[in-house]
C-alpha cells in the first residue's frame, strides 16, 4: 500500500508539473509567473539547507548562497528564453530532459521498492542497484517512445544515459545537504511530499549538463 500511495503521490505531482508547464507554452506571462515562483521557491528551501548547515560560518553561508542565486537564475532565465521562443531549438530538448528526470524518478522508486536488494550509498538509504537500473530502464522507454520521431536513436540513448545519471547524482546530492542541515524534506510546499527542491533536485542539475550536451553533440 504505502508503495502505491508513495507513487500516486509522484505521479500525481509530475501531471500537476506537466500541465502547468504545458499550459506555460501558450501564455509567456503565466511561463515568467510561474518560473518566478520557482526560483524563489527554491532560494527559500536552498537558504533554509545552508543555513543551517553554515550557522556557523556566516561569510561562507553568504559566498556559498550567492552563487547558489547565479546557479539557479541561470538555469531559469535559460528555461524562460527556450519557451518563449528565444532559442526555440532548445525547447524539444528540455521537454527531453524533464521526461528523462520525471521517468528516473518514477523508475527509480518502483523498481527500488518492488527489487529492493544491496543500498547504493550510505548517503541516501532508499537508493538500490535495482532503483537505478530501474531509472535507466524507465526513462530510456518514455524517451524513446516520445521522442524518436525528434531523435535518433542512438542520440536517445546516450542522452537519457547521461541525463538519468546526472538526475539520480543530483538527488543524493540534494539528499546529502539534507543529511548535513538534519532535515527529512527542503520544505513543505508540496502535501505529502515535502519541498520543491525534493521534487526537482534531479532537473536543475540535468538541465545545464543537458544544455553542455546538445551544445557538443
Amino acid at each position: 500500500m504505502d508503495l502505491v500511495s508513495e507513487l500516486n503521490k509522484r505521479i500525481f505531482t509530475s501531471i500537476m508539473l506537466s500541465i502547468l508547464l504545458i499550459l506555460s507554452f501558450y501564455n509567456d506571462f503565466l511561463l515568467s509567473f510561474i518560473l518566478l515562483l520557482i526560483l524563489y521557491q527554491l532560494y527559500f528551501e536552498f537558504y533554509n539547507i545552508f543555513n543551517k548547515i553554515f550557522l556557523k560560518n556566516k561569510i561562507k553561508l553568504y559566498l556559498i548562497l550567492l552563487c547558489n542565486l547565479f546557479f539557479i537564475t541561470t538555469i531559469t532565465l535559460y528555461v524562460w528564453l527556450a519557451f518563449t521562443n528565444s532559442i526555440s531549438d532548445h525547447k524539444i530538448f528540455l521537454l527531453l530532459i524533464f521526461t528523462i528526470t520525471i521517468s528516473s524518478d518514477i523508475g527509480g522508486y518502483i523498481f527500488g521498492k518492488l527489487f529492493k536488494g544491496k543500498k547504493l550509498t550510505r548517503i541516501s538509504p532508499n537508493k538500490t542497484y535495482s532503483g537505478l537500473l530501474g531509472a535507466y530502464f524507465l526513462s530510456l522507454i518514455f524517451t524513446y517512445l516520445i521522442f524518436n520521431k525528434f531523435y535518433n536513436y542512438e542520440f536517445i540513448i546516450l542522452s537519457t544515459l547521461i541525463i538519468s545519471s546526472i538526475s539520480q547524482s543530483g538527488d543524493i546530492f540534494i539528499s546529502y545537504l539534507k543529511r548535513k542541515a538534519n532535515l527529512k524534506n527542503t520544505g513543505n510546499i508540496l502535501p505529502g511530499h515535502g519541498g520543491l527542491l525534493d521534487r526537482l533536485d534531479g532537473v536543475i542539475f540535468s538541465i545545464p549538463a543537458g544544455y553542455v550536451l546538445i551544445n557538443l553533440l
